[in-house]
C-alpha cells in the first residue's frame, strides 16, 4: 500500500514537471512569435518632413565620431523619395554631413521607410530600415527603430525634452523590445520642465 502511494506521488510530481515544461515552451514560443516591431498606424509625410534633433540613440559604428548637435533634415523630392541630410559635431569640432535618400516601403502607413547613404555611380548599394514606432500627435517627437532592434533613435523638433516625455518614450522603447538604458542621450537634452 505504501509502495502504491509512492508511485502515485512520483507520477503526480512527474506530470506536474512535464506540464510546467510544456507551458513554459508554449509561452516562450508566443513571445518569440510576437517579436514583430510595431509602427505607428499612419504618418503624414508632409508634417514629418523638416528639421529634427537627435535626443538619444543606440550606439552605432557610423555615428561613433558624433559627439554633439546631431540633426536630421528631411525634404521630399519630385520622385516621391525623401532627401536625408544628417549633421553632427565631431570630436575635433568640425561639422560632419552625410547625405542620403529614403524611400517609403509601406505606402499605406508611411511608417516604414528604408534609408541609404551609400551610392556608387547613382546606384544605391545598401538600404537600412527606418521604422517610425512612435510619433507625437503634434509631430514634436518621433521614435525610430529597426526590426532587429540593433538601431534606434529618439528625435525631437527642439533640442530639449521634458523628463515626463522621456519617461514615456523609455516605456515605448521597452514595450517595443528595446533596452532603454542602452540609449545614449545627448548632454543637457532632458530637462526638468
Amino acid at each position: 500500500m505504501n509502495l502504491y502511494r509512492a508511485d502515485i506521488r512520483s507520477l503526480t510530481i512527474g506530470m506536474t514537471i512535464f506540464v510546467s515544461f510544456i507551458m513554459a515552451l508554449l509561452s516562450g514560443s508566443k513571445v518569440m512569435a510576437d517579436n514583430t516591431l510595431h509602427t505607428v498606424s499612419r504618418v503624414d509625410l508632409d508634417r514629418y518632413l523638416g528639421h529634427w534633433v537627435e535626443i538619444a540613440r543606440l550606439p552605432n559604428r557610423f555615428q561613433d565620431h558624433c559627439v554633439a548637435d546631431v540633426t536630421a533634415d528631411y525634404q521630399r523630392l519630385e520622385d516621391g523619395k525623401v532627401q536625408v541630410i544628417n549633421r553632427c559635431l565631431t570630436r575635433s569640432g568640425e561639422v560632419d554631413e552625410a547625405k542620403g535618400l529614403a524611400r517609403i516601403v509601406d505606402k499605406e502607413s508611411n511608417a516604414k521607410l528604408e534609408v541609404s547613404f551609400v551610392s556608387l555611380l547613382g546606384w544605391r548599394l545598401f538600404w537600412g530600415d527606418y521604422w517610425i514606432i512612435d510619433l507625437a500627435s503634434d509631430y514634436s517627437h518621433a521614435v525610430i527603430g529597426t526590426p532587429d532592434r540593433k538601431l534606434g533613435w529618439v528625435l525631437a523638433r527642439s533640442p530639449a525634452m521634458s523628463k515626463e516625455k522621456w519617461v514615456k518614450i523609455k516605456r515605448i522603447l521597452k514595450d517595443s523590445g528595446y533596452h532603454p538604458a542602452e540609449f545614449m542621450t545627448s548632454p543637457l537634452q532632458i530637462s526638468d520642465q
